[in-house]
């Protein structure tokens, strides 16, 4: 069918969010129970039009990639209609979402957003450095799984904890594989050193605004 509706001829416009509950099964997800879907939409869309579009194009597409069943719930615009989105609906920029951001809630945070910052800002520069070293050491097969802890004290460069997670994974002591992934140590992670080492001053962070901050290739702290 075609959607295309409104003065621009499209149905959804750019705003939108999702929520995807999971069934999980030995740390792997297995199905979906609930997939919320919100989307800015023309006012000259149905709901039921809306709530079939989102199925077909956008929802059932993505899971058979993965090889699950559709969600057993899909909510569609839950909350009513939503014609107007961006900032002149809703406003505040800076600091939204950052769960969606990073991992989805799978990994912990210490809640600083990446978003509106500059890359002197420890929020935004050291999360990226931390992601580079974790993915670093599943990388080099000393652990299956890592988590890297980083914090910060205002007016100190150098962080005050650097340290590893590696939920009983790791084949070498944590502080053996910190030598050998970063023999530098927490010298290495001075806004400075990772701004340099990242090359954050190229205006490369546009691309973030959508689809997250981690797992892509383009972007120098997933290498």
């Amino acid at each position: 069918r075609d959607f295309r509706l409104g003065e621009e001829g499209k149905a959804i416009g750019p705003d939108a969010k999702a929520q995807v509950t999971a069934v999980y099964q030995g740390g792997i997800p297995i199905g979906l129970n609930t997939v919320v879907l919100s989307t800015q939409h023309s006012p000259e869309i149905a709901g039921c039009d809306l709530e079939e579009l989102i199925r077909e194009l956008i929802v059932r597409p993505v899971v058979e990639h993965y090889a699950l069943e559709m969600p057993k719930r899909l909510l569609v615009n839950p909350s009513g209609s939503f014609t107007e989105g961006g900032p002149i609906a809703d406003a505040g920029l800076t600091g939204r979402k950052i769960i969606v951001d990073t991992y989805g809630g799978a990994g912990r945070h210490g809640g600083g957003a990446f978003s509106g910052k500059d890359a002197t800002k420890v929020d935004r520069s050291a999360a990226y450095a931390a992601r580079q070293l974790a993915r670093a050491v599943v990388a080099a097969g000393f652990a299956e799984r890592c988590e890297t802890r980083l914090a910060y004290a205002i007016g100190r460069s150098e962080p005050v904890e650097l340290s590893l997670e590696t939920f009983e994974t790791a084949n070498l002591p944590h502080d053996e594989i910190l030598r050998q992934v970063n023999p530098e140590g927490p010298d290495a992670f001075r806004p400075a050193r990772i701004i340099k080492r990242l090359n954050l001053r190229r205006p490369i962070f546009q691309p973030t605004a959508t689809f997250g901050h981690f797992g892509r290739d383009e972007f120098p702290w997933e290498q």
